[in-house]
């Protein structure tokens, strides 16, 4: 028996977190495309850890359970990195709520209820849930602590048209939900937090910097205090962080990790212009 990570995901940002909170653990990668989740076992395994992969689907909770499931057989769960999700160039609206918004919702409800004492999760958001005004408190408080399963029917995400408006909803969702979550989860002498990462290089960023909104992101991180995209391994030192003794006091928070991208765009050159 071994403790248990679970992995929801299978890309550059939850992979350099696994490498560097996953040794002596058992990794359990959970992806909706199983080649993807295989890739990633290949080279956690070939780089010394234990890591066994299997499809995800974020968007069921019966997928969801049955990726728990998985993880559970190996031992006790210990470590949630759920970096799971679409891009508001990947997917239409529908998807980016399905998925982003209420798939992990599920999985922090569903990982809640049986993560091990002493444990802790981190789950990735973004950026974009900090670009949006202020929500009513009645609304914000729906987004957290809403039963999963009727999130989706909230007035607050009827006839949504542009994607990045969903997008950015569905990220202020997760910040809301890790907040409720994470009374839930301390009464299990657990925690959980999320980072919000700005332009972080991966190949889905480097196919968008070559894509139709490639000077819009270059723009971005050439505008921001920082002058540069950020790398996985950089948002991992947070995540390291957030869960090791180290942050043994810090849960129910967001980290914004964007190389002051944000700041510039309230208070700085990339402040939208008014028309």
């Amino acid at each position: 028996m071994k403790h248990v990570m679970l992995l929801a995901g299978a890309g550059q940002i939850g992979m350099a977190i696994a490498r560097r909170m996953g040794a002596g653990m058992k990794i359990v990668i959970g992806d909706k495309r199983l080649e993807k989740a295989k890739n990633i076992e290949t080279i956690l395994t070939n780089a010394g850890f234990d890591a066994e992969a299997t499809e995800m689907d974020l968007s069921s909770r019966v997928s969801i359970r049955h990726f728990i499931a998985e993880g559970q057989k190996f031992g006790p769960v210990t470590m949630l990195v759920n970096a799971a999700g679409v891009s508001p160039s990947q997917a239409p609206v529908e998807t980016i709520l399905k998925v982003d918004l209420y798939g992990t919702a599920v999985l922090l409800e569903e990982v809640g209820k049986i993560i091990a004492p002493g444990g802790v999760g981190v789950t990735i958001s973004s950026q974009s849930g900090h670009r949006m005004p202020a929500l009513p408190p009645q609304v914000d408080e729906q987004l957290a602590c809403s039963p999963a399963d009727e999130l989706l029917e909230l007035e607050v995400l009827q006839n949504i048209e542009d994607t990045l408006h969903a997008y950015q909803l569905a990220k202020r969702c997760n910040e809301k939900r890790v907040m409720a979550e994470a009374v839930k989860w301390g009464e299990r002498g657990a925690r959980i937090n999320s980072i919000s990462p700005g332009i972080i290089v991966t190949p889905l960023a480097i196919d968008e910097f070559n894509g139709p909104r490639g000077d819009f992101y270059k723009n971005m991180f050439a505008k921001c205090p920082a002058g540069r995209p950020g790398t996985a391994d950089e948002v991992a030192n947070v995540a390291e962080l957030l869960m090791s003794g180290a942050g043994a006091f810090i849960t129910g928070a967001d980290f914004l990790i964007d190389g002051g991208a944000t700041a510039s765009y309230f208070y700085g050159p990339l402040r939208p212009q008014e028309k």
